[in-house]
């Protein structure tokens, strides 16, 4: 099967069960990362409650802040990097349960497993679209909650680049909490005690990117620490998140 037939047979009104079936010819076949992930985010743009719900997470409780904290301007304006960030990992974290569950349900993550070709590419493939239908969309809605909480205007650049990269490690970050929980009927505790340790620097590197910049001093150190976590986690978490998906599926 060639690219071209993947792509025709992903279009169509398939279910869930039979797009991953398509997808998994596809990873067995044309081994490319970019079939990989051509292919994971279209099977991602059926499934629309996966990309909805963070966002509208996202979007209902920052919108609620301001009933509950009080809605003086300077208070808001003081907690606004802190409160959107994290609502940001708290939403990110949201839709990390479901990155692998549906392809150990219906059997493709063993099949994935026994592929000859190396289980990080996959792994790679679904953290990247996690990230695209996640990550991006949090970091394009943040200027405009900022806004809304009275955030300085010289703060949504930092907010946005910051997040950008951020998410991407969160992103990375949580596929091995969801690797090694994939196999538990109700993963979602756990998940959170696994991983919320590990986003911790990513937080407070992002909200201090955002408070430097509120207070007139340079952020590029704090996007540079930024940056060179997601070099880490990019290089790792995958393997990380390979490894964790064997013994799940040993066990």
């Amino acid at each position: 099967m060639g690219s071209e037939a993947v792509e025709v047979s992903l279009s169509k009104k398939a279910q869930p069960g039979k797009a991953r079936g398509v997808a998994l010819a596809a990873y067995a076949r044309v081994p490319g990362f970019y079939t990989l992930f051509r292919t994971e985010l279209v099977l991602a743009a059926r499934r629309r409650s996966d990309i909805v719900n963070p966002l509208l997470f996202f979007v209902t409780v920052l919108a609620m802040m301001p009933l509950g904290i009080g809605p003086e301007p300077e208070m808001l304006s003081r907690m606004a990097p802190g409160l959107i960030w994290v609502m940001a990992l708290l939403a990110t974290l949201l839709s990390q349960e479901s990155l692998f569950r549906g392809d150990y349900e219906d059997g493709s993550l063993e099949q994935l497993a026994l592929q000859p070709q190396p289980l990080y590419f996959p792994v790679l493939a679904k953290v990247l679209v996690h990230w695209l239908v996640t990550g991006v969309p949090l970091a394009l809605l943040s200027p405009l909650l900022g806004m809304m909480l009275n955030l300085g205007a010289e703060g949504y650049w930092p907010l946005f680049v910051s997040l950008v990269l951020g998410t991407a490690s969160l992103s990375l970050i949580g596929a091995v909490g969801a690797a090694l929980t994939v196999a538990l009927r109700r993963p979602g505790l756990l998940l959170a005690l696994i991983i919320m340790p590990l986003y911790v620097p990513v937080l407070i590197f992002g909200t201090g990117t955002v408070q430097a910049a509120l207070d007139g001093y340079s952020f590029g150190p704090q996007l540079a620490v930024l940056g060179a976590i997601l070099a880490v986690a990019a290089a790792l978490a995958p393997l990380a998140s390979a490894g964790a998906i064997r013994i799940s599926l040993e066990n």
